[in-house]
């Protein structure tokens, strides 16, 4: 076996999915023996995914012709001879607009309240629910110590829904970083394949009480809604009639807190 160490760059390089097949392996079996590493890993994958979201619809969006360095150099050699510093002057100014055009995009593709929340949960499921190996940081025989950890996290109490008469038994949960501060995922599975997420968090300024909604984001259909300042999203595969009474359960039992 390949005794090489584990640097930071490898870490990366397997959140990106870049590594031969043999190194992942090994780095694989790293994080199953390094837990702390994997929740930091975990971690990097989560603002991966973020980012990602936040990025993809101007992803496709030509860049505008003024920041066009090919044009712009044409454009310059037809006024004048050209110069080293002037090439080196519009290089900056072309860096520098593409990273405002980014910026611009990245604002304007955040949404805010309920809208957010089901974002993330959609992105939550994206990631975690198709993960065969580990989806879930903690399963659901270390039920109390979940909610003690992610309670205190969250600066909130945090109530688990049974959701055994809906169909769905507990897998477990993590903590996923969120634009809005850290967030409780929790996994269900009805023993046939199919999964669905729940997500909650203190919600900031807007909606703190709100009535539950469908959401479509990525593929994921759900219900988000917002009781007293906390917000919930319940996400999944499964057709929106479907989810809506497991919905409803989870509501039932989180206002019980």
């Amino acid at each position: 076996m390949n005794n090489r160490p584990i640097t930071e760059d490898d870490l990366h390089a397997y959140v990106d999915d870049v590594l031969e097949p043999e190194r992942r392996a090994e780095i694989g079996s790293y994080l199953a023996d390094h837990p702390d590493v994997a929740k930091r890993v975990a971690g990097f994958a989560d603002q991966r995914e973020l980012i990602r979201g936040a990025l993809a619809p101007i992803a496709d969006e030509p860049l505008p012709p003024e920041l066009n360095l090919s044009r712009m150099i044409e454009g310059q050699r037809r006024r004048s001879p050209p110069a080293w510093w002037a090439i080196a002057a519009m290089l900056l100014l072309s860096l520098g607009g593409f990273g405002g055009w980014i910026v611009r995009g990245t604002l304007e593709a955040s949404p805010g309240g309920l809208a957010a929340l089901a974002q993330e949960a959609a992105y939550s499921y994206n990631v975690y629910a198709p993960d065969r190996v580990r989806p879930v940081e903690m399963r659901a025989s270390d039920a109390a110590q979940l909610v003690q950890w992610v309670s205190g996290r969250l600066n909130r109490t945090v109530r688990v829904p049974d959701l055994a008469s809906s169909g769905y038994r507990l897998m477990g949960g993590r903590l996923v970083a969120t634009q809005h501060g850290p967030a409780a995922m929790f996994m269900y599975d009805d023993d046939h394949g199919s999964r669905v997420v729940m997500l909650t968090r203190p919600m900031n300024s807007t909606d703190q009480n709100g009535p539950m909604t469908a959401q479509s984001n990525g593929g994921a259909t759900g219900f988000t809604w917002a009781d007293n300042g906390i917000g919930y999203s319940l996400v999944g595969e499964a057709l929106p009639e479907t989810l809506r009474p497991v919905a409803n359960e989870v509501r039932r039992q989180t206002r019980a807190i």
